[in-house]
């Protein structure tokens, strides 16, 4: 499985000249064996981007985020009691958001790659790929 961090989201939607050879590779490989997935506070930050006018995609918010998940047929894993306690326990998340703390620990608990550009989760797990 491979989790999509916001960015990755936004990023191949709006703009995946942004995004590196290695995460498309590994985004379309997931994606051919159905294996590609958000965690649910994406789509939540991505709405509050819209929101906030931090991210016009020139369509409404709802139709984008549909639009994001079916494109590549992302599957939204929800936010579980053990990747809750996993995202408020985990030593390397201190220094991050909360948002990022339940992305990383939504990839952790599934076992998962994490394309993230967030460096500092690179070394919290070896499962991310930076871009």
């Amino acid at each position: 499985m491979l989790v999509l961090d916001t960015c990755a989201l936004i990023f191949d939607a709006l703009q995946p000249e942004k995004l590196t050879a290695r995460a498309i590779r590994a985004m379309k490989q997931a994606e051919e064996a159905g294996r590609l997935a958000c965690s649910d506070i994406s789509l939540w930050e991505i709405a509050m981007l819209i929101e906030k006018k931090r991210l016009s995609p020139g369509i409404d918010c709802t139709t984008f985020l549909q639009l994001i998940l079916a494109a590549r047929r992302i599957d939204v894993l929800a936010i579980t009691p053990e990747i809750a306690s996993l995202s408020a326990t985990h030593a390397g998340f201190s220094h991050c958001d909360p948002a990022d703390r339940i992305i990383a620990a939504t990839a952790l608990h599934h076992r998962a790659k994490l394309v993230t550009s967030d460096k500092r989760l690179h070394a919290v797990s070896d499962l991310a790929i930076v871009w």
